[in-house]
């Protein structure tokens, strides 16, 4: 496998057991192997650039985007942007989005109203992984989910 290669050259400790066990473990899982088990690729992209096979995808009429407080003005100025990643990354529950939030403090919910997103000409995507991927949310689209 070409992964355990390059990363034995990097002089990186693996084996097919490790690379197999971060695939399966890894919480938020990111990666996967292919059928034959010969290739991994990331299951959607961040700052580095991968070629990426989503699946478009009819979105439900709403999502959530977890952030903390100090980043809602701009987001709410000027919507949701994937920044240096590839997409923007949604997802279908609350629980999902409270712990991506919760990563850089208090966890503060946006909904977006995907469906009219969707009705309205944008695209989304799911990776295989669940998570739910588009370009950009305008600000018309969201709002602050009511955590009381």
């Amino acid at each position: 496998m070409d992964v355990l290669a390059a990363l034995q050259r990097e002089g990186l400790p693996t084996t097919e057991t490790l690379l197999h066990a971060v695939v399966e473990e890894n919480d938020k899982r990111r990666f996967e192997l292919s059928d034959d088990g010969l290739a991994i690729r990331a299951r959607q992209g961040h700052s580095v650039a991968v070629e990426g096979s989503w699946q478009a995808a009819s979105p439900p009429e709403v999502l959530y985007h977890g952030t903390v407080e100090r980043f809602l003005e701009v987001i709410m100025r000027e919507g949701l942007t994937k920044q240096q990643r590839h997409h923007v990354h949604l997802s279908a529950d609350l629980e999902t989005a409270t712990k991506v939030g919760a990563r850089r403090g208090e966890a503060v919910i946006l909904t977006v109203a995907a469906g009219r997103m969707a009705a309205d000409g944008h695209a989304f995507a799911l990776s295989t992984n669940g998570v739910w991927l588009t370009d950009h949310v305008p600000p018309r689209y969201l709002a602050r989910e009511d955590q009381s």
